[in-house]
């Protein structure tokens, strides 16, 4: 199993240079300590995710691995647009499995992006069995949404744009669903000294499980954030991150993260994912609970992705 290293969140974050947007950082109101929100929401294809296909296609483009088959993936979430996004890009053909059920507005969305969207079976399971005999078969070069070296060090270089931009940064808060944003930040992370915040909704919480188990296990999938954190097991690659220094492990109720995704609305018109609002829940749940940050503490936390249906927003007049 190749372990990340920063390295190779150095190597992505040259590879991708002018193919990513570049995060914006928005100040929130100050108080004992200073917090700024890494606006990554508002990414190439709405989401964090961009970087990492970004990234998995140059590196294979520049090691000359890249079939003419293109590459395939089986997602109807963010990874898989971010997948089809990042192949138009380069001119590279990409097919996307999905399983029947997938709502229309996904199927559009992904074909609006040039892939070669093919629906098999009820479950996602069905679908990704028929992407791997595709990859088999055709040629195609296999993606994965998260459990992938490439992947990672992609999502590790979105912490080395926010450091960048924030000299003296003590913080980073970042949700965790099956590791692949949170091993390459948290890799980064360590690298500059850095203390990092995994946070997981409380029923979903692979990575808990896995650090108590010592390795990675199945866990039950049961969480509000569940459409973007409901990966059953956490990749080696983030338990290896999450058992280094400098890693703080949090656990977040449901209504916490409903309740900080509403309050970034009413308070900053921000209309994020309940996954992205998983990460502020962490600083904003009662006291005893969460994170805390220290007088004076310098922290920015992650909103990776705004693929969100923003009618469950109630609308406060005035601003709450």
């Amino acid at each position: 199993m190749h372990q990340l290293t920063y390295g190779d969140i150095k190597a992505a974050k040259d590879r991708i240079a002018g193919r990513v947007r570049r995060v914006t950082l928005a100040p929130v109101d100050p108080g004992d300590h200073e917090v700024w929100l890494a606006l990554e929401y508002m990414q190439h294809t709405g989401s964090f995710k961009a970087r990492g296909a970004q990234n998995f296609i140059q590196a294979h483009r520049e090691a000359g691995t890249l079939p003419d088959a293109g590459v395939t993936i089986a997602s109807g979430g963010n990874a898989g647009m971010a997948c089809a996004w990042a192949a138009q890009q380069q001119g590279v053909r990409a097919t996307v499995f999905l399983p029947a059920t997938a709502p229309a507005v996904k199927v559009a969305k992904l074909r609006s992006y040039g892939a070669d969207v093919r629906l098999v079976g009820a479950e996602y399971a069905e679908a990704l069995a028929a992407c791997e005999d595709f990859a088999a078969t055709a040629g195609a070069l296999a993606s994965h949404a998260y459990d992938h070296p490439l992947i990672a060090a992609g999502a590790g270089t979105l912490l080395e744009e926010i450091q960048a931009r924030i000299p003296g940064l003590d913080t980073v808060v970042v949700a965790v669903g099956g590791g692949g944003l949170f091993a390459g930040i948290a890799t980064a992370a360590q690298h500059r000294g850095i203390r990092t915040v995994a946070v997981e909704p409380r029923n979903c919480r692979a990575l808990h499980a896995a650090i108590e188990a010592g390795r990675p296990v199945d866990v039950p999938v049961d969480s509000v954030a569940a459409d973007s954190l409901g990966a059953r097991r956490i990749s080696a690659m983030a338990l290896h991150a999450a058992q280094q220094d400098g890693v703080h492990p949090v656990l977040v109720p449901d209504d916490e993260i409903v309740r900080a995704r509403q309050a970034l609305w009413d308070h900053h018109r921000v209309a994020v994912e309940h996954a992205a609002a998983t990460a502020l829940a962490a600083l904003t749940m009662p006291t005893g609970h969460g994170y805390r940050p220290g007088d004076g503490e310098k922290v920015a936390v992650v909103l990776c992705g705004a693929n969100t249906d923003p009618t469950d927003l109630v609308h406060q007049p005035n601003g709450g």
